[in-house]
């Protein structure tokens, strides 16, 4: 074992290397039904097999800027476009959910809007996106595109995989007044901070991002500085 796997095992010993796509996960199949549809916001070319709800829904769409969509093996349908634009008819999906996108996207009422639209009325838009107030999200707001590309390549993820982020939506407070100028009621938004997973490259890094961990997780206080918001919006019932 490296010393980072050992570090793993005893302090994370239930973590996964996508811990965060798993709670996401799990907040969806909550809200899910076999006879749904869920579009996916940014469902690019299906990487993520836990993004990956075909079959257990009545249909399965996706949406990406990407011709990379087209051959997404998770969707029944998929579309080329933008999230600000989005193009299904009005109320056409019981749930929409956007995973790591929001962060990217340049005008996030316009998406909010869009997505109280699509959405029938009592239907839910769940979201996952990092929030801009922890150090990750910090460190990437000041280092060049360039940088990011060549740090996700060096964590296993190709580097057309990673976008350009302007966090213009990504506190609990921006996304509270976005849903709600939207027309979406705030139903839950939880900040969350686990493994360390930008912090596992060497031993003195690893116990920084530990002891961060362990600082912001001891208080209702700190959880503003977390690295995950997980959220989850309703459009009215009739």
């Amino acid at each position: 074992m490296s010393f980072t796997e050992i570090l793993d095992t005893r302090f994370y010993p239930r973590y996964s290397s996508s811990w965060d796509e798993s709670l996401f996960r799990n907040r969806i199949l909550y809200h899910l039904r076999p006879e749904h549809t869920i579009l996916d916001l940014g469902a690019g070319r299906g990487r993520l097999a836990h993004m990956n709800f075909r079959g257990l829904v009545a249909c399965a769409c996706g949406l990406d800027p990407e011709k990379a969509v087209m051959s997404n093996p998770h969707l029944d349908e998929a579309k080329v476009g933008f999230a600000e634009n989005i193009p299904w008819p009005n109320s056409a999906f019981d749930i929409v959910v956007s995973d790591n996108v929001i962060e990217h996207v340049s005008a996030p009422i316009s998406v909010f809007r869009e997505v109280h639209r699509v959405l029938k009325p009592g239907g839910f838009f769940l979201v996952k996106t990092p929030n801009r107030y922890h150090y990750v999200a910090a460190a990437a707001s000041i280092t060049p595109y360039r940088f990011h590309q060549w740090f996700k390549v060096k964590r296993g993820t190709e580097s057309h995989d990673t976008f350009p982020t302007l966090y213009r939506a990504n506190t609990r407070g921006t996304l509270r007044k976005i849903s709600q100028s939207a027309g979406l009621l705030v139903t839950d938004i939880t900040a969350i901070e686990g493994r360390p997973e930008y912090m596992r490259w060497s031993p003195l890094t690893y116990a920084l991002g530990l002891l961060y961990e362990r600082i912001v997780n001891s208080t209702d206080f700190l959880s503003l500085l977390r690295v995950v918001l997980l959220a989850t919006f309703r459009k009215p019932p009739e």
